[in-house]
């Protein structure tokens, strides 16, 4: 092990001292004030195969969810670190009999926050997870469990097909649609069989496959559940399918048009999309592009913005915050800046003022999100607080060097968004080491029995 190493795990152990110190009181105590008991923010850390699971109302990480099958044999094949060799994040998921997941990235919650389906591209699987218990469904005790093992076995998830990116709940929870990026289809599963067959009861998840677009990234929903949009990472364009849910609530998917959104896109890498709170736009990130744009989510589906971001913005996700201060569309930026807070390297949200007239939308300003490549956003349900995930670890010589951070931002005025914590996310503690939780990418807040933004 390598002294870098070393000193990670030496320092992991001092993570909610370290956020304690970045954390701002006066912004946390009026933030907690708009948290419940069960508010969770999920994190899936893609080299890692982690959920990192976040305490909102103390900003600090309650549990982190293991999607690796390590140590679950004392054997030394089975192990993370064998023999003092802990294995570089890239290597270890091809260590002999490994059969976790490979690639944790997408992420979306049921319409009533009491679900949540993850995906791993590398292991063409999703996983379900009890959003209460803050568990795999499926996972069954380990016959093998002891002091060097782990208690539980890892369910092997529901196999959906090549490079699932994200999973998408319809907007009556009976349904999971997952684009599979490699195959050009879209797997629909059931939900209620999905359980069962995760809980190895059944079998039949997938109850359709639906060939749209090249590279299909992502679906959403329109408001009311009727239209659902896809977008593509391969090609310029945009898939639009009438939903047709029949009596009791599951699709018959009809293709009604496929947009060609070269003007917009040209590269063809639009990553992923989110519908506005009132239902009536959908946002798209083109990542590429280094610009979002908007369209109606009626027919004929109108372009109604196209924003740019600058050079090399590298937009990921965009997310939405709407209360009496203000109405904006929020756009993590990939891209990292040197002229961060205190002289640090940092990437930036964009702030697109939604106040704005359709056709007049455009980038107001921007903050610093306080660590390197952020992707994934998410607000609570008052819409005053925003996580934010990244992909790359803090730098050498900052509070929380060497591990990767979650921020949380007050924006009870979305214009003017205030922060309040560097959240390090620390490491999955395994019998035989510490597995650092690392390259993070969805981020989902969640209150379980609250209809929340797939709803």
């Amino acid at each position: 092990m390598d002294e870098t190493r070393r000193d990670f795990l030496k320092f992991a152990a001092a993570a909610t001292a370290t956020a304690a110190i970045d954390a701002h009181p006066a912004l946390a105590q009026q933030a907690a004030a708009s948290t419940e008991p069960g508010d969770r923010v999920f994190i899936t850390n893609e080299d890692s195969n982690t959920i990192s699971v976040i305490d909102p109302r103390s900003n600090t990480v309650e549990t982190t969810i293991n999607l690796t099958s390590f140590d679950e044999d004392a054997r030394p094949p089975f192990r993370f670190v064998t023999g003092g060799v802990m294995p570089a994040h890239a290597a270890m998921v091809h260590k002999a009999l490994y059969h976790g997941c490979i690639d944790a990235h997408g992420a979306v919650p049921s319409p009533d926050g009491r679900l949540l389906a993850t995906s791993g591209r590398g292991s063409s699987n999703v996983y379900l997870i009890d959003v209460v218990r803050r568990a795999v469904v499926g996972n069954r005790p380990n016959p093998l469990a002891g002091a060097q093992t782990n208690p539980e076995r890892l369910s092997s998830g529901i196999l959906v097909g090549r490079e699932p990116h994200e999973p998408t709940f319809t907007r009556n929870g009976r349904e999971l649609w997952v684009a599979l990026r490699g195959e050009d289809r879209i797997a629909i599963l059931d939900v209620e069989r999905a359980l069962r067959q995760a809980r190895g009861v059944a079998a039949g998840a997938i109850v359709g496959m639906i060939d749209t677009v090249e590279g299909p990234a992502q679906v959403w929903f329109d408001a009311d559940g009727q239209h659902a949009f896809i977008a593509s990472q391969k090609v310029s364009k945009i898939d639009v399918l009438r939903v047709a849910p029949d009596a009791h609530g599951y699709s018959h998917p009809q293709r009604l048009t496929t947009i060609d959104i070269g003007a917009q896109d040209k590269p063809g890498f639009t990553p992923f999309m989110k519908t506005s709170p009132d239902g009536r736009e959908v946002w798209f990130a083109h990542k590429l592009a280094d610009a979002v744009s908007a369209r109606s989510t009626a027919a004929p589906f109108d372009l109604l913005d196209t924003v740019a971001l600058g050079d090399k913005a590298r937009p990921n996700h965009v997310e939405f915050v709407e209360n009496r201060n203000g109405r904006v569309v929020y756009a993590s930026l990939a891209r990292v800046d040197d002229d961060g807070p205190e002289g640090r390297a940092s990437s930036r949200i964009a702030i697109i003022d939604r106040s704005a007239a359709p056709g007049a939308r455009r980038v107001v300003d921007s903050f610093f999100s306080h660590a390197r490549e952020a992707h994934g956003l998410w607000t609570n349900p008052a819409n005053d607080l925003l996580y934010v995930a990244h992909e790359q670890d803090e730098l050498p010589g900052t509070p929380n060097a060497g591990q990767t951070c979650c921020t949380a931002f007050d924006v009870s005025d979305p214009l003017r968004p205030r922060f309040i914590a560097q959240i390090p996310l620390g490491a999955l503690r395994l019998p035989s080491g510490e597995l650092r939780n690392k390259k993070s990418i969805n981020l989902v807040y969640v209150r379980p029995g609250q209809r929340g933004q797939t709803g």
